[in-house]
């Protein structure tokens, strides 16, 4: 009996469509918290050029 399962190990280009499909595992954005810091490295020199005049 056949197998009706293409293998995409076969061919180099169902290979790379197949690979690409794993996108659900990508992690979480890092820029929130760039931004974040950011914001908050601001405030604290602010509130200490504030306090030192």
């Amino acid at each position: 009996m056949s197998d009706n399962q293409a293998d995409p190990s076969g061919n180099t280009e169902a290979f790379r469509a197949f690979t690409r499909t794993g996108s659900d595992a990508e992690a979480p954005s890092k820029i929130p918290y760039v931004i974040g810091g950011l914001v908050a490295a601001v405030l604290v020199a602010l509130i200490v050029v504030l306090l030192l005049r």
